[in-house]
Formats: C-alpha cells, structure tokens, sequence
C-alpha cells in the first residue's frame, strides 16, 4: 500500500508547518452531521526531533474503562463545556499529557473518523515544542511514543488484515514500532494523514449526515 504520492512535499523539507497549514486549509474535509454519534476529538501532535519530523501517540494504562494498554492520540470525548471541537482536543491533550494548549500550534483538521463504538472523532492536526516536560496522567497514560514520520511513510513498515465487521468487509492497518503497535482508529487517522494531497487539487465535500 502506498502512503502519500511520490511528489509529496518531505517531512524534512523547509517550510513544512506553513505548507501542511495550507493545505489543511484548502481541501474540503470529510464532515459527519448524524447526531446519532458522539461526538469526540483528538490532536495529532507533531514535533520536530533531531531535525526529523515526528508523531506523539501514548500508550493507554490498563486503568482505562476502552481500549487497555493501546496505542492512541491524546483526545476523547466532547463535553458541553467545550467551546468547539478544538476546544476538546486541546483540553483532553492537557489532561492527559500536560500540554496546554497555548503550547499547540493549530494547523488545522482531518477527515471525521467513524468508530465501532459509536463515535464520531475529529482529528485535529497542531505541533508541540519538542522537547516539552509532559506530565503525563498516571490514570489514562502509561507512556508517550515518539514516531519518525519516515518510518510511517515506508511502505515495509505497514500490514493490513482483511477481516469482516457487521457483514461488511474491512482492512484493518498496523505499524509495529518496537514494542507498541499502532492499530484501530489510530491507525486510520495516520492514513488518512499520511495520504493528503500536497498538490492542492479540489476536492469535492463530503458530509455524511
């Protein structure tokens, strides 16, 4: 499977915050109006280490009430507290790893992500300093995991399973990264990440209601 488009601009290139703003800024997301879901939120925290683009993803504790000892984005779901979806992502990502969230630089939003559970997730794309003391909740985080996006992009890195859900077939993806494997939900959004179009083509808008 190939992830992103061989002209894709490179992670290392110069300029890549503002260029990966813009082109969050000009397509046209995939967006879910079906207020039968839950609405939830989730930041894709990039840093740049070693002057190599990475992806912050945790590993879950087993003190969880889902998805024990995973490997996700700091995120969950919406409270009426919330001013926007942003505003969740930006506020589960401080309680969770203890970045606030004048520390994330917005760049912008990925395609909505349905789950089995339910939910309905926004990814939301920002960049953290690196390094930055994370305080990491004992409760929900066991650990954080800094991933090259070059090793994400090598196709030899990536396996798929063909498995069926409600009658209906689906692939289901995974990185193995060490110890940890990067699957589910989190798996999808890092796709859907990796193979935006850097070349600024339209896109027609999709909302599934």
């Amino acid at each position: 499977m190939s992830l992103g488009t061989s002209d894709a601009r490179p992670p290392e290139a110069a300029g890549y915050t503002e260029r990966l703003r813009a082109v969050l800024a000009g397509r046209s997301r995939r967006v879910c109006e079906d207020p039968a879901l839950r609405c939830a939120a989730v930041l894709v925290p990039l840093l740049l280490k070693n002057d190599e683009w990475h992806v912050l993803v945790t590993q879950r504790t087993n003190e969880v009430p889902h998805h024990k000892g995973q490997i996700s984005f700091p995120g969950g779901a919406c409270d009426k507290e919330d001013a926007d979806i942003l505003a969740t992502a930006l506020r589960e990502t401080y309680e969770e790893i203890g970045v606030p969230p004048l520390a994330v630089d917005v760049l912008g939003l990925l395609d909505d992500m349905f789950t089995s559970s339910h939910f309905v997730i926004t990814p939301v794309v920002g960049v953290i300093p690196y390094p930055y003391p994370c305080q990491l909740n004992p409760a929900e985080v066991e650990a954080t995991v800094e991933v090259p996006l070059s090793f994400l992009r090598d196709p030899a890195h990536l396996r798929t399973e063909q498995v069926e859900f409600e009658g209906t077939p689906m692939e289901l993806l995974f990185w193995d990264f060490g110890v940890y494997t990067i699957w589910g939900a989190t798996a999808r959004i890092l796709k859907g990440f990796l193979e935006l179009d850097w070349n600024g083509r339209a896109q027609r808008p999709i909302v599934v209601v």
